[in-house]
């Protein structure tokens, strides 16, 4: 194992901890999201100064945050009144909020963007007796465009969509079921094109142009091809429980590379202070995936005995960075 060190590092104040709950490189800084309900912008090479900016979500409790275009350093967030904004971190703080979608109160947990088409998808919490996959055209937010109730039972919990073809929307949920639908389609006895049935969704996402990896609530986790020449909804490949396989504790999140080869998981151990990252990689031979023990990268140290909540990557300059319920965003670097 190869370790990194801890550089520097950025702690919100405050006498209450503050869950730092998710961070997103943009090309303006790393926007960091947190439990006091706020985005704050950060330089990544002077993470220590503190943010040069911050902005107050009115959602009620912030529950997902995504970008919508990393380039114009426009994000997406939502939350438990229903309601999703658009930020432009380019803009200052009192302007920064270009556009908000008014729900119609059902708490919004997960959400996908698509800056291709102008699109953003959201999913609801279960409420009476129903939980919804809502589709926006963001040129006219007058109204959801399409609206899904019956793809899942229970809480949709993660959205994410195709990395090549924006009309394809995978759909994780308690329920758990991980689906792909065709959003062209508005037939809901047709729309989903493929379902895995895996467990109890906590994330999942796309690998490539055809494979998804899924991991569960009490961290299962498997990978899957919707391919049609792949036996469908059968695991490619099936680890079980992570936790067992890489002697970790929680994992954090799984992270596709961009080449679609393979994909970046962070999992944690709380006793031993440590966070690992573990390269799922893609080979030719014929065990396509493997779990890449011999380059994995600590981070000793990590967020103490408080759990890692994000992390991302930044290859070019070699840092790896990191958010936790400690209220610390931290630098990593060999």
């Amino acid at each position: 194992m190869y370790n990194l060190s801890c550089a520097y590092g950025y702690r919100y104040p405050g006498s209450e901890p503050i869950y730092i709950v998710d961070i997103i490189p943009l090309a303006t800084g790393l926007a960091a999201a947190a439990s006091d309900q706020s985005i704050r912008l950060f330089d990544p090479q002077r993470l220590n100064q503190g943010p040069l900016k911050r902005l107050q979500t009115d959602h009620g409790n912030l529950t997902s945050t995504k970008s919508f275009n990393s380039v114009d350093s426009i994000i997406c967030t939502t939350g438990e009144n229903g309601t999703i904004s658009l930020w432009d971190l380019r803009l200052d703080s009192a302007n920064a909020q270009v556009l908000r979608i008014q729900g119609d109160g059902t708490s919004l947990l997960s959400l996908a963007c698509s800056g291709q088409t102008n699109g953003v998808a959201a999913g609801t919490e279960l409420a009476n007796h129903q939980a919804s996959i809502l589709l926006w055209d963001l040129r006219s937010t007058s109204a959801p465009k399409i609206q899904y109730n019956e793809v899942h039972s229970d809480d949709v919990t993660e959205l994410n969509f195709h990395p090549k073809n924006p009309n394809f929307l995978l759909s994780g949920s308690t329920d758990g079921l991980v689906n792909v639908c065709d959003t062209t389609i508005t037939d809901e006895d047709e729309v989903v094109v493929q379902a895995f049935n895996h467990g109890s969704v906590h994330r999942a996402g796309f690998l490539n142009d055809s494979e998804v990896y899924a991991l569960s609530h009490d961290e299962k986790f498997a990978l899957y091809d919707m391919a049609e020449a792949a036996e469908k909804g059968t695991a490619t490949l099936d680890a079980g429980d992570i936790r067992t396989v890489v002697g970790c504790q929680y994992v954090a999140n799984v992270v596709p590379k961009m080449n679609g080869a393979g994909a970046v998981i962070g999992a944690g151990s709380q006793d031993q202070e440590m966070f690992r990252l573990i390269h799922l990689s893609k080979n030719a031979a014929q065990s396509p995936w493997s779990l890449d023990s011999d380059t994995v990268v600590g981070l000793p140290g990590a967020h103490g005995s408080e759990l890692v909540r994000s992390f991302c990557l930044f290859d070019e300059q070699q840092v790896v960075f990191t958010a936790g319920e400690d209220s610390f965003i931290k630098a990593w670097r060999p």
